[in-house]
């Protein structure tokens, strides 16, 4: 790390993003910001929830990943 930067600064939060809540684990992709916090929602739908820019990081592969199998296994349990 470079003394230039800072040691935590938390990431772009654009719409459509695939973000992790550090407080939870949860991966969510990125709604839209209210107030100085980011509203998540599930990959694969659901509730939205709200998480301060300083608890969130890049999804990695593996969280991506986790997220994919998430919604894949929703649409299995949905009625036909």
């Amino acid at each position: 790390m470079r003394a230039s930067e800072p040691e935590s600064e938390a990431p772009e939060a654009e719409v459509g993003l695939l973000l992790v809540d550090t407080r939870t684990d949860r991966v969510g992709v990125v709604m839209g910001n209210v107030g100085s916090y980011v509203q998540l929602r599930p990959p694969g739908g659901g509730t939205e929830w709200d998480v301060p820019p300083s608890a969130l990081r890049p999804a990695e592969v593996l969280d991506e990943l986790r997220a994919k199998v998430t919604v894949v296994n929703a649409q299995g349990r949905r009625p036909r």
